[in-house]
């Protein structure tokens, strides 16, 4: 049998950098997804505020496997 697998987008935020908004997206969707496998970085920007950069924003597609009944 071969396996299936389905991508899902979402967003991690950080106050201190791109990689722990990734950090942060996967930390909080392996809250509710089983069987991650790999992600992959679509989209980074950040917000200012003041001048300053204020947040890193990161949109990531996840990968997991499919369970099957």
């Amino acid at each position: 049998m071969s396996n299936l697998y389905k991508k899902v987008e979402v967003v991690g935020t950080s106050t201190v950098s791109f990689s722990e908004a990734v950090k942060s997206a996967v930390a909080e969707a392996s809250k509710t997804i089983r069987n991650m496998s790999w992600f992959e970085v679509v989209e980074q920007r950040g917000r200012i505020q003041d001048g300053a950069v204020a947040e890193f924003q990161v949109t990531i597609k996840i990968g997991f496997k499919v369970d099957r009944a």
